[in-house]
């Protein structure tokens, strides 16, 4: 079965997330009280993703939800990917 990948609502998480990379950095989206050191913490990466689909115009239908959970998916490991070059300039 094909996967449905909705661009403008990817695009527009993407956007979203950066804003917020930029404005407050990685350790933002990772959980302070976790037992791992390097916890993604879930409800950011959810806010991202509900904040590109509210944005849309009117006239748009709302995204499906393979849609959605790719949207995730593709901001997870673009987090993954920040996290992992922030480990590795620090020496961790």
């Amino acid at each position: 079965m094909a996967e449905i990948i909705d661009l403008s609502l990817l695009t527009d998480a993407k956007r979203y997330f950066h804003k917020l990379l930029d404005a407050r950095g990685v350790s933002y989206f990772l959980r302070k009280d976790g037992h791992r050191l390097f916890q993604i913490e879930q409800s950011k990466v959810e806010m991202v993703v509900r904040t590109a689909a509210r944005a849309r115009p009117p006239h748009m239908r709302r995204p499906p939800n393979c849609a959605v959970d790719h949207a995730r998916k593709e901001i997870r490991r673009e987090l993954i990917r920040r996290v992992v070059q922030a480990m590795l300039q620090t020496g961790l």
